[in-house]
Protein backbone atom coordinates (compact mmCIF):
# COMPACT_ATOMS: atom_id res chain seq x y z
CA UNK A 1 0.00 0.00 0.00
CA UNK A 2 1.23 3.57 -1.06
CA UNK A 3 -0.36 6.39 1.01
CA UNK A 4 0.11 10.20 -0.96
CA UNK A 5 -0.30 13.02 0.94
CA UNK A 6 -2.70 15.89 -0.74
CA UNK A 7 -0.11 18.94 -0.97
CA UNK A 8 -3.20 21.14 -0.12
CA UNK A 9 -2.72 20.18 3.47
CA UNK A 10 0.95 19.37 4.14
CA UNK A 11 2.20 22.48 2.04
CA UNK A 12 4.58 20.39 0.44
CA UNK A 13 5.53 18.28 3.07
CA UNK A 14 4.81 19.96 6.32
CA UNK A 15 6.66 17.41 8.78
CA UNK A 16 4.75 17.45 11.72
CA UNK A 17 1.79 15.93 10.17
CA UNK A 18 3.99 13.69 7.51
CA UNK A 19 2.63 10.27 8.60
CA UNK A 20 -0.79 9.49 8.99
CA UNK A 21 -1.30 6.76 11.30
CA UNK A 22 -2.19 3.65 9.43
CA UNK A 23 -2.85 -0.02 11.44
CA UNK A 24 -0.66 -0.38 13.89
CA UNK A 25 1.66 -2.98 13.71
CA UNK A 26 2.74 -5.37 16.37
CA UNK A 27 6.43 -4.50 17.77
CA UNK A 28 8.29 -7.53 18.60
CA UNK A 29 9.77 -7.59 21.92
CA UNK A 30 13.41 -9.34 22.88
CA UNK A 31 15.09 -8.97 25.71
CA UNK A 32 13.12 -5.65 26.95
CA UNK A 33 13.76 -3.63 23.53
CA UNK A 34 11.79 -3.78 21.08
CA UNK A 35 12.40 -4.31 17.52
CA UNK A 36 10.74 -1.27 15.27
CA UNK A 37 12.78 -2.22 12.24
CA UNK A 38 14.43 -5.44 11.81
CA UNK A 39 15.95 -4.82 7.98
CA UNK A 40 18.74 -7.94 8.69
CA UNK A 41 15.99 -10.69 8.98
CA UNK A 42 14.84 -9.83 6.06
CA UNK A 43 16.58 -11.52 2.70
CA UNK A 44 17.96 -8.92 0.09
CA UNK A 45 16.51 -8.22 -2.88
CA UNK A 46 13.39 -9.42 -1.47
CA UNK A 47 9.82 -6.77 -1.10
CA UNK A 48 10.17 -4.35 1.70
CA UNK A 49 8.60 -5.49 5.30
CA UNK A 50 5.12 -5.40 4.50
CA UNK A 51 4.85 -2.89 8.07
CA UNK A 52 6.53 -0.25 6.52
CA UNK A 53 4.70 1.89 4.12
CA UNK A 54 5.68 3.92 1.38
CA UNK A 55 5.03 7.63 2.03
CA UNK A 56 4.87 9.76 -0.88
CA UNK A 57 3.89 13.29 -1.58
CA UNK A 58 1.42 14.65 -4.62
CA UNK A 59 3.23 17.12 -6.25
CA UNK A 60 6.36 15.50 -6.05
CA UNK A 61 6.57 12.88 -9.27
CA UNK A 62 10.37 11.47 -8.78
CA UNK A 63 10.60 9.01 -5.57
CA UNK A 64 13.35 7.93 -3.89
CA UNK A 65 13.83 4.30 -3.91
CA UNK A 66 13.90 2.02 -1.38
CA UNK A 67 15.42 -1.55 -1.60
CA UNK A 68 16.23 -4.38 0.71
CA UNK A 69 20.31 -5.16 0.32
CA UNK A 70 23.05 -6.79 1.57
CA UNK A 71 26.23 -4.98 3.25
CA UNK A 72 29.09 -6.91 4.82
CA UNK A 73 27.11 -9.55 5.18
CA UNK A 74 23.63 -7.69 6.55
CA UNK A 75 20.49 -7.19 5.16
CA UNK A 76 19.81 -3.15 5.01
CA UNK A 77 17.95 -0.60 3.35
CA UNK A 78 19.62 1.14 0.61
CA UNK A 79 17.67 4.50 -0.53
CA UNK A 80 18.93 6.34 -3.56
CA UNK A 81 17.60 9.58 -4.28
CA UNK A 82 17.55 12.03 -7.52
CA UNK A 83 16.17 14.71 -7.25
CA UNK A 84 13.44 13.19 -5.29
CA UNK A 85 11.44 12.47 -2.09
CA UNK A 86 9.63 9.95 -0.66
CA UNK A 87 9.78 7.91 2.60
CA UNK A 88 9.01 4.60 4.51
CA UNK A 89 6.82 4.59 7.36
CA UNK A 90 5.66 2.13 10.39
CA UNK A 91 2.99 2.89 12.46
CA UNK A 92 3.57 2.38 16.09
CA UNK A 93 2.67 2.23 19.57
CA UNK A 94 5.49 2.71 22.14
CA UNK A 95 5.41 4.85 25.73
CA UNK A 96 8.70 7.07 25.28
CA UNK A 97 8.94 6.76 29.30
CA UNK A 98 9.17 2.81 29.40
CA UNK A 99 11.18 2.99 26.21
CA UNK A 100 13.47 6.23 25.70
CA UNK A 101 16.26 5.17 23.71
CA UNK A 102 15.91 4.48 20.61
CA UNK A 103 19.25 2.79 18.39
CA UNK A 104 20.07 2.68 14.68
CA UNK A 105 22.38 2.31 12.46
CA UNK A 106 23.07 4.11 8.99
CA UNK A 107 25.86 5.45 6.67
CA UNK A 108 25.78 7.94 3.87
CA UNK A 109 27.36 8.21 0.18
CA UNK A 110 27.43 12.16 0.68
CA UNK A 111 25.84 15.26 2.00
CA UNK A 112 24.29 17.87 -0.16
CA UNK A 113 26.28 21.31 -0.76
CA UNK A 114 23.12 23.46 -0.51
CA UNK A 115 21.74 21.33 1.92
CA UNK A 116 20.39 24.01 4.44
CA UNK A 117 18.36 23.37 8.25
CA UNK A 118 17.02 27.08 8.45
CA UNK A 119 15.54 27.72 4.75
CA UNK A 120 12.86 25.78 2.91
CA UNK A 121 14.78 25.60 -0.33
CA UNK A 122 17.57 23.78 1.81
CA UNK A 123 15.48 21.20 3.78
CA UNK A 124 17.08 18.14 2.04
CA UNK A 125 19.27 15.59 3.92
CA UNK A 126 20.58 12.52 3.34
CA UNK A 127 19.29 10.49 6.24
CA UNK A 128 16.69 10.62 9.04
CA UNK A 129 14.80 9.12 11.30
CA UNK A 130 11.60 10.42 12.31
CA UNK A 131 9.49 9.76 15.64
CA UNK A 132 5.78 10.99 15.59
CA UNK A 133 3.74 11.43 18.54
CA UNK A 134 0.70 11.01 19.10
CA UNK A 135 -2.29 13.56 19.58
CA UNK A 136 -3.28 13.88 23.55
CA UNK A 137 -6.21 16.51 23.51
CA UNK A 138 -5.56 16.97 26.93
CA UNK A 139 -2.75 18.68 26.40
CA UNK A 140 -3.94 20.62 22.74
CA UNK A 141 -4.68 23.99 22.83
CA UNK A 142 -8.08 25.12 21.34
CA UNK A 143 -6.57 25.72 17.80
CA UNK A 144 -4.61 22.76 17.68
CA UNK A 145 -7.54 20.68 18.48
CA UNK A 146 -9.59 22.59 15.81
CA UNK A 147 -6.49 21.49 13.31
CA UNK A 148 -6.82 18.33 14.11
CA UNK A 149 -10.14 17.52 13.66
CA UNK A 150 -9.75 19.15 10.22
CA UNK A 151 -6.55 16.78 9.17
CA UNK A 152 -8.79 13.97 10.44
CA UNK A 153 -11.67 15.03 8.08
CA UNK A 154 -9.69 16.05 4.90
CA UNK A 155 -7.65 12.94 5.42
CA UNK A 156 -9.61 10.26 6.83
CA UNK A 157 -6.51 9.14 9.56
CA UNK A 158 -4.95 10.20 12.60
CA UNK A 159 -2.35 12.54 12.34
CA UNK A 160 0.36 13.19 14.75
CA UNK A 161 0.76 16.19 17.43
CA UNK A 162 4.63 16.36 17.16
CA UNK A 163 7.47 14.94 15.78
CA UNK A 164 11.37 15.34 15.88
CA UNK A 165 14.02 13.52 13.56
CA UNK A 166 17.36 12.65 13.98
CA UNK A 167 19.58 13.91 10.86
CA UNK A 168 22.65 13.82 9.00
CA UNK A 169 23.34 17.37 8.19
CA UNK A 170 25.38 18.64 5.45
CA UNK A 171 26.78 22.65 6.79
CA UNK A 172 25.21 22.57 10.21
CA UNK A 173 27.40 21.15 13.39
CA UNK A 174 26.28 18.21 15.30
CA UNK A 175 24.71 18.99 18.21
CA UNK A 176 22.55 21.72 16.38
CA UNK A 177 18.42 21.58 17.40
CA UNK A 178 16.62 23.44 15.46
CA UNK A 179 12.40 24.17 14.53
CA UNK A 180 12.16 22.51 10.78
CA UNK A 181 11.70 24.93 7.97
CA UNK A 182 8.10 24.10 7.60
CA UNK A 183 6.70 23.88 10.86
CA UNK A 184 8.00 24.50 14.61
CA UNK A 185 5.66 21.16 15.17
CA UNK A 186 8.63 19.30 14.37
CA UNK A 187 12.16 19.77 15.70
CA UNK A 188 15.52 18.48 13.96
CA UNK A 189 18.40 17.11 16.02
CA UNK A 190 21.84 17.05 13.62
CA UNK A 191 23.36 13.65 14.72
CA UNK A 192 25.76 13.73 12.20
CA UNK A 193 27.33 15.95 10.15
CA UNK A 194 29.53 16.72 6.93
CA UNK A 195 31.56 13.85 5.11
CA UNK A 196 34.10 12.82 7.04
CA UNK A 197 32.31 9.96 8.02
CA UNK A 198 30.81 9.18 4.59
CA UNK A 199 31.11 5.49 3.65
CA UNK A 200 31.41 4.05 7.03
CA UNK A 201 28.48 2.58 9.44
CA UNK A 202 28.13 4.74 12.13
CA UNK A 203 25.46 3.16 15.21
CA UNK A 204 23.58 5.98 17.08
CA UNK A 205 21.33 6.12 20.38
CA UNK A 206 19.41 9.14 21.21
CA UNK A 207 17.18 9.42 24.73
CA UNK A 208 13.55 10.52 22.67
CA UNK A 209 12.23 11.36 25.82
CA UNK A 210 14.60 13.84 26.95
CA UNK A 211 15.39 15.14 23.41
CA UNK A 212 11.26 15.69 22.94
CA UNK A 213 11.66 17.80 26.79
CA UNK A 214 14.20 19.56 25.58
CA UNK A 215 12.73 20.59 22.04
CA UNK A 216 9.06 20.93 23.40
CA UNK A 217 9.44 21.82 27.05
CA UNK A 218 7.20 18.92 28.36
CA UNK A 219 7.19 14.99 28.62
CA UNK A 220 6.07 13.56 25.38
CA UNK A 221 2.96 11.71 24.63
CA UNK A 222 3.02 8.53 23.33
CA UNK A 223 5.17 7.79 20.17
CA UNK A 224 3.05 7.00 17.11
CA UNK A 225 5.43 6.03 14.27
CA UNK A 226 8.94 6.16 13.04
CA UNK A 227 9.98 6.35 9.47
CA UNK A 228 13.76 6.69 7.29
CA UNK A 229 13.95 9.12 4.86
CA UNK A 230 16.57 10.49 2.01
CA UNK A 231 15.26 13.48 -0.04
CA UNK A 232 17.00 15.67 -2.37
CA UNK A 233 13.82 17.63 -4.24
CA UNK A 234 14.50 20.76 -2.93
CA UNK A 235 18.95 20.92 -3.55
CA UNK A 236 18.08 19.25 -6.86
CA UNK A 237 20.67 16.98 -6.04
CA UNK A 238 21.59 13.28 -5.64
CA UNK A 239 22.27 11.27 -2.33
CA UNK A 240 22.58 7.52 -1.59
CA UNK A 241 22.38 6.16 2.08
CA UNK A 242 21.94 2.78 3.88
CA UNK A 243 20.11 2.22 7.00
CA UNK A 244 20.22 -0.59 9.47
CA UNK A 245 17.94 -2.34 12.10
CA UNK A 246 16.36 0.32 14.29
CA UNK A 247 15.72 -0.77 18.22
CA UNK A 248 14.13 1.09 21.15
CA UNK A 249 15.58 -0.21 24.81
CA UNK A 250 14.71 1.39 28.42
CA UNK A 251 17.26 3.68 29.12
CA UNK A 252 19.19 1.43 31.45
CA UNK A 253 19.67 -0.56 28.90
CA UNK A 254 22.61 -1.41 26.45
CA UNK A 255 23.46 -3.85 23.19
Amino acid sequence: MRWTLPNTWINRRNPALLFCLLTVSGLTAAQGQLEAGMFSTTRAGASLPHDWRPLTFSRIERHTDYSLVEENGTVVVKAVSDQSASGLTRAIAIDPAAYPVIQWRWKVNNVLLKGDVSSKAGDDYPARIYITFAFDPDRAGYLARLEHQAARLLLGKDVPYRAISYIWGSNSPAGTMVANAYTDRAMMFVVESGDGKSGQWLTEQRNVYEDYKRAFGEAPTMISGVAIMTDTDNTRESAVAWYGDIIFMGAGDKR
